[in-house]
């Protein structure tokens, strides 16, 4: 029988809570945050997040899995630490504020100096190897995450690639951890240099940003000309080298990944000639500002937002694209209201939120939703979308 191996994660958010519960059925893990909240809620089984998979798995999974707000605690024993915190970009730096990330690895080896540590957070190209030199500690390696929202844990169980950013002895080993959270074992693994993985990560979702751009751009001049989206992106996507994946329009690319990538991105290209990658942050923002004036036009009285979540299975509208749409619907003075179940307030952005679906319904003389569901298929003639295809991709 193979021991189990102790392991931290740090950060109990879809990355972190995702790594650990899969790590979880063959290994001892332990899941760190500072939100005591959401460390009760692991340990009472119960999801801090609304994704269906983990609610699950935490709630009738055979996990060897507990939580704690004790640095000492989750890091003391541990072989390998991943850290899953989040970093936000940073408007004024322009640059992923990494602080929690440095901050951790700092705790890390005043607790243990032998653990291997894995940074699953997203983190601008030379951070590692800045932070190595920072810490005097070579043992620090970046294995990016290709997790979608709503769909985190299958993505873990399934992985389209595991990719490790790091050649050196501990490289094998740190594979062999995350195979081994991997239903999946011809899964293809990818060893490459530090910032390689790190250029990777950037890259990847820069690249769907950029498709989702394409099709919100075909969008838009389809809307102007009065001609059939679906139609032309039916033709379009048959092509097998274009495919039918990320071509479903939208009000804008949005999460918590793809703006801040693809501006970090666009950072890291400073000095270096290109038009490609600071193009696509700016798509996003002209496709937003004209969804605005488009619904402008519609000479509504009172406009209702159906949903700010980006994706369905998620509860997460940092940074959604709708969040924009309403700014600038309010800047021209239309009357906005909000249904949207995930939220328990009386107001938000200035907006009354109502969570009566039908007294949504009757107050609303035009509903906007980023993406169509069966319950407001009912009042489809007032209803304004750009959703030829009602899936997320």
């Amino acid at each position: 029988m193979v021991s189990r191996k102790k392991i931290a994660v740090v950060g109990i958010g879809y990355v972190g809570l995702s790594n650990a519960i899969a790590l979880a059925r063959h290994n001892s893990v332990i899941a760190y945050d500072t939100d005591v909240e959401k460390v009760s809620l692991v340990n009472e089984k119960k999801s801090p997040l609304n994704e269906l998979d983990i609610v699950n798995y935490l709630a009738n999974g055979k996990l060897h899995l507990s939580a704690t707000s004790s640095k000492q605690e989750a890091f003391k024993d541990s072989e390998f630490i991943i850290i899953a915190t989040p970093t936000n970009y940073d408007e004024e730096t322009n640059y992923f504020n990494t602080l929690t990330v440095e901050t951790v690895i700092r705790d890390i080896l005043e607790i243990n100096s032998n653990a291997v540590i894995i940074i699953r957070s997203t983190i601008p190209v030379g951070f590692v190897d800045f932070v190595r030199e920072k810490f005097g500690y070579d043992n620090i390696i970046f294995c990016p995450e290709f997790l979608r929202e709503g769909h985190s844990l299958a993505d873990i169980f399934d992985p389209s690639r595991i990719v490790v950013g790091d050649e050196g002895p501990s490289s094998h080993s740190v594979a062999q951890l995350l195979l081994s959270s991997s239903d999946n074992k011809d899964v293809q693994v990818v060893f490459t240099g530090t910032q390689e993985a790190e250029a990777i990560k950037l890259f990847s979702n820069s690249y769907l940003a950029m498709r989702v751009s394409f099709f919100n751009e075909l969008d838009t001049y389809c809307i102007s000309k009065s001609l059939n989206a679906k139609q032309i992106i039916e033709g379009v996507s048959s092509d097998p080298r274009i495919g039918h994946h990320y071509n479903n329009p939208s009000f804008g690319y949005g999460g918590y990944c793809l703006p801040k990538d693809t501006k970090q991105l666009s950072a890291n290209y400073e000095g270096i000639p290109n038009k490609l990658i600071k193009a696509i942050v700016d798509s996003n923002e002209v496709r937003k500002k004209y969804i605005v004036s488009t619904i402008v036009g519609m000479r509504a009285t009172e406009v209702g937002i159906h949903r700010l979540i980006m994706k369905s299975g998620s509860d997460n509208f940092r940074s959604s694209a709708i969040l924009d749409i309403i700014s600038g619907l309010l800047e021209n003075n239309i009357k906005v209201n909000i249904f949207e179940p995930s939220i328990d307030l009386e107001f938000f952005l200035g907006c009354d939120v109502e969570n009566d679906l039908d007294a949504f319904k009757n107050k609303s003389d035009l509903v906007i939703t980023n993406r169509i569901t069966e319950e407001i298929l009912d009042i489809r003639n007032k209803i304004f979308t750009r959703d030829i295809y009602g899936t997320d991709q």
